[in-house]
């Protein structure tokens, strides 16, 4: 959850929306103490809801327009779309990780 926010914070927020941010991407690995579910939530609810903003705020101009994200060369719609498939993909694991634990459901 701490790496999915980090993520679009710093693809969308930041980089597509050209806000400020600042992120210490190891530190969302590193985390080892126990956050609760609300907390991290409510913290991805707050940077989907940034990230929102800056998505509607979009015009079709602004799809081509060139972005460097994380050293990467990218253009705002391959951002979104790099966001997407990064959102999926880990929520794919989360979904079976959490099947995977006797009782979790």
């Amino acid at each position: 959850m701490l790496h999915l926010s980090g993520n679009v914070r710093q693809w969308i927020v930041g980089g597509v929306g050209q806000q400020p941010n600042e992120r210490n991407r190891q530190l969302e690995f590193d985390e080892r103490k126990s956050i609760p579910k609300e907390q991290l939530l409510a913290r991805l609810r707050t940077v989907l809801d940034e990230a929102d903003a800056v998505l509607a705020s979009l015009t079709e101009a602004d799809l081509t327009e060139p972005r460097e994200i994380q050293g990467h060369d990218t253009t705002v719609l391959k951002a979104i779309y790099h966001v997407v498939e990064h959102f999926s993909t880990h929520t794919g694991q989360i979904l079976w990780i959490t099947k995977s634990q006797p009782g979790a459901l």
